[in-house]
C-alpha cells in the first residue's frame, strides 16, 4: 500500500479525509478522543451560506446579544489573551472587502461539496433530501435585508428566490408558519448526520481503514522539519502523513509542537423530537432568531446557539431557553412544553477569527497537515475539504485557490 496517514480526530472532518485519502490508496488510521460537533447538528448542505462568520455588522450584533443570556450569539467575558487576540482579528476581518473577497472561495467549496455528497449517496445510505432550504422571515424588515442577501446570492451564481408568505406556505405545507415571507435557496440539502457519519464509517471499515477510538493525543515525536510519531494515551504511533482534524481541540493538541492556530470553540445547542407536531419537508432557518430546523427521518431537529465559551460541553438552560421561545414565533403549532422532556445536546465549533477554515500544510514541518475552522460549516464542506486533504498527501494541484485557506496566514 502506499504511505502510512494517521489523522487525528474522527469527527466529519476527519472521516472525509479518511475517505478521500484511502481512495487514493494510502494506508490509513484514525486517532478519535470521542465526543465533536458532528453527530448533533443540523445536517444543513448550504451553498445558500457563501458569507463567512466574519462580517460587517456582526460585532455591533454580538455587542448587542451579549448582556441578553438568551440570544444567539453571546462571548463570555473572561480574562483570556487568546480570545482577546481573536476578537481583535474577527473585528479587523469583519468588512465588505473581506467578505467579496471570501464569497467566491466558500461558494465553489460548497458546490463541490454538494456534488461530492450526490456521489456518496450512489453507494451509501444515509438519506440525502434536495429538497432546498427556506430562510423564514418574522417580519418585512428582515425579509427586506434576506431579499438583497438573494440578490448578492444570484450574482454569484447562487439560485435564490423571495417569497411571501403564501408562496412559502405552498412550498412546504406540511406546517403551519406565522412569517412575512422567506427567501428560498434551491440547491441547499439537508441529511441525517447520525446516518451520514454511521454510513461513512462503515465504508471505511471495509475499505480497511484502522480506528483507534476513545485515543487522546498527549504529544509529538519530532525530527527536524518532520513529525515522525504521536504519543497517545494507548501509546506511540508512527505514521508518514499527519493531518490534524481536531475540530476545537486542535489548537491545544499543536501546542506541543509549537505551531499556533487562532481559534475559538463556538458552542452550539440542538433538540430533536422524535414525533412532532406537524413535519416541514423544507430545512429552514428562522431568521431573526438563528435557529435552524431539519426533518430526520420522521424526527424534527432545532439547532441554535454560537457561545464562544472555552472548551466547555455543559449545556447553558437559558441558551436552550431562547431556542425554544423561538420556536412558536415561526411555528405557532409548538410550544414549549413540547420539549419539556427532550434532553439538549451541545457541540463545540472550531471557530477561525475570518470565519474561514485551516485546510492545507504547515509550513514548519514537511509532513503535517490541518483541516479545522469550518465552525457551523463542517458537515457542509466536509467531503470537498476530504477531497482537498487527500490531494495535499499526495502533492495534488487544487483547481480551487486555497490561499484564503491557508493554516499559516496568521503568522
Amino acid at each position: 500500500m502506499g504511505k502510512h496517514v494517521l489523522i487525528i480526530g474522527g469527527g466529519v472532518i476527519g472521516l472525509s479525509t479518511a475517505y478521500y485519502a484511502a481512495k487514493r490508496g494510502l494506508r490509513v488510521s484514525v486517532v478519535d478522543r470521542g465526543g465533536g460537533c458532528s453527530f448533533g447538528n443540523a445536517g444543513m448542505i448550504v451553498p445558500s451560506h457563501f458569507t463567512p462568520l466574519a462580517a460587517p455588522g456582526m460585532v455591533a450584533m454580538g455587542l448587542k446579544w451579549m448582556w441578553n443570556p438568551e440570544s444567539p450569539f453571546y462571548i463570555k467575558p473572561r480574562l483570556d489573551w487568546e480570545l482577546a487576540a481573536w476578537a481583535w482579528k474577527f473585528m479587523r476581518a469583519s468588512t465588505k472587502e473581506h467578505v467579496a473577497q471570501c464569497a467566491p472561495v466558500i461558494r465553489d467549496l460548497s458546490f463541490a461539496s454538494r456534488a461530492l455528497f450526490e456521489e456518496l449517496a450512489q453507494t451509501l445510505e444515509f438519506g440525502l433530501v434536495k429538497r432546498g432550504l427556506l430562510m423564514l422571515c418574522k417580519t418585512q424588515h428582515a425579509l427586506d435585508e434576506e431579499a438583497r442577501t438573494a440578490a448578492t446570492a444570484n450574482a454569484l451564481g447562487v439560485p435564490a428566490e423571495v417569497l411571501d408568505a403564501k408562496a412559502t406556505a405552498v412550498l412546504d405545507p406540511a406546517v403551519t408558519m406565522a412569517i412575512a415571507g422567506s427567501v428560498y435557496f434551491p440547491k441547499d440539502c439537508h441529511l441525517s448526520p447520525e446516518r451520514f457519519m454511521a454510513a461513512l464509517r462503515g465504508e471505511l471499515e471495509k475499505m480497511g481503514v484502522t480506528f483507534h477510538d476513545d485515543t487522546t493525543v498527549k504529544g509529538w515525536r519530532t525530527e527536524g522539519r518532520r513529525v515522525v510519531a504521536v504519543e497517545t494515551s494507548r501509546g506511540e504511533m508512527e505514521a508518514d502523513e499527519f493531518a490534524l482534524c481536531g475540530g476545537a481541540w486542535s489548537p491545544e493538541i499543536l501546542r506541543g509542537l509549537r505551531v499556533r492556530l487562532p481559534m475559538q470553540s463556538g458552542k452550539g445547542y440542538s433538540l430533536t423530537l422524535a414525533k412532532p407536531r406537524e413535519l416541514p419537508q423544507l430545512s429552514a432557518i428562522f431568521t431573526e432568531a438563528r435557529v435552524a430546523v431539519t426533518p430526520m427521518d420522521g424526527a424534527l431537529r432545532f439547532g441554535g446557539t454560537m457561545e464562544i465559551a472555552g472548551l466547555d460541553e455543559t449545556i447553558n438552560a437559558r441558551r436552550v431557553a431562547g431556542i425554544v421561545k423561538a420556536i412558536p414565533r415561526y411555528y405557532p403549532q409548538f410550544s414549549p412544553e413540547d420539549f419539556a422532556d427532550v434532553k439538549p445536546w451541545a457541540g463545540l465549533r472550531p471557530c477561525s477569527p475570518d470565519g474561514m477554515p485551516f485546510i492545507g500544510r504547515i509550513r514548519a514541518y514537511d509532513n503535517l497537515s490541518t483541516a479545522t475552522g469550518h465552525a457551523m460549516m463542517g458537515l457542509s464542506l466536509a467531503p470537498i475539504t476530504g477531497k482537498l486533504m487527500a490531494g495535499v498527501f499526495t502533492h495534488e494541484l487544487s483547481a480551487i485557490n486555497l490561499s484564503l485557506l491557508d493554516p499559516d496566514r496568521y503568522g
